[in-house]
């Protein structure tokens, strides 16, 4: 056992975290998140991992009735587009999904990227540029894991035009938007993602997503089989 292994009660309680975390949609209470809470979720957000230690993120809060029906009606508009990006059949059941809570929340967060932060050359992002973009998802993450420790939902409106974000929001043009939040207590968690409880699509067995050595690469010594064999069973749970 590693002397920096946490207790099992303190394990437990991160597995249980990532777990239950789900994206919440419609069932936002009214009331506000306090300002210390509120706190210690962009310190949770401020302390993710990023290339070069570049922390190329910025946490916009949106409190105001206003702007959020004026981002409300710009999901609403992206949102007509999408459906009709299904066949028939696909776009009804679209149609009746919960895609968002962005009025009904008590708050909104864009988390953004500023790719210029560091300045030309970042330590990390020399042959993947990318790495910048992918840093500030680990903020996003973060922030929602604490959310989820603390009982706050969240969820991300990722149907909205990201030129829509830059106007209603006066973001400057070299900034880039990577997640619109809605934030607050819920009345209920969902045992499952809410996609799959409604049908839209199920996880995807872990089995079949690991390989070895090489892409798609089969098991090739018995601890490898035994490893898949292990992924195929239910996955434990932490009450």
């Amino acid at each position: 056992m590693s002397q920096y292994q946490f207790s099992a009660d303190e394990r437990d309680a991160l597995y249980k975290t990532i777990f239950q975390r789900r994206d919440v949609r419609g069932e936002f209470l009214p009331e506000p998140i306090p300002d210390e809470v509120l706190a210690r979720l962009l310190q949770a957000a401020h302390h993710a991992p990023s290339v070069g230690f570049m922390q190329p993120w910025d946490f916009l809060l949106i409190r105001s009735t206003e702007v959020k029906r004026r981002i409300h009606q710009a999901f609403l508009r992206a949102n007509a587009e999408a459906a009709e990006q299904f066949d028939d059949q696909r776009a009804l059941h679209y149609q009746r999904l919960k895609l968002e809570g962005i009025v009904e929340s008590p708050l909104n967060i864009c988390i953004t990227c500023d790719r210029e932060r560091a300045g030309p050359v970042v330590l990390g992002r020399t042959t993947m540029p990318e790495m910048d973009l992918y840093s500030s998802v680990c903020a996003v993450q973060n922030l929602w894991l604490a959310a989820r420790a603390e009982g706050i939902g969240v969820g991300w409106v990722s149907i909205i035009h990201p030129e829509a974000l830059h106007e209603i929001l006066q973001i400057p043009d070299r900034i880039v938007p990577i997640a619109y939040l809605c934030l607050g207590y819920t009345s209920h968690f969902h045992d499952q993602p809410e996609l799959q409880l409604k049908r839209w699509r199920q996880r995807l067995p872990l089995s079949e997503l690991v390989s070895f050595e090489r892409w798609q690469g089969e098991p090739q010594e018995p601890q490898q089989q035994a490893l898949l064999d292990r992924l195929a069973e239910p996955p434990f749970s932490v009450d």
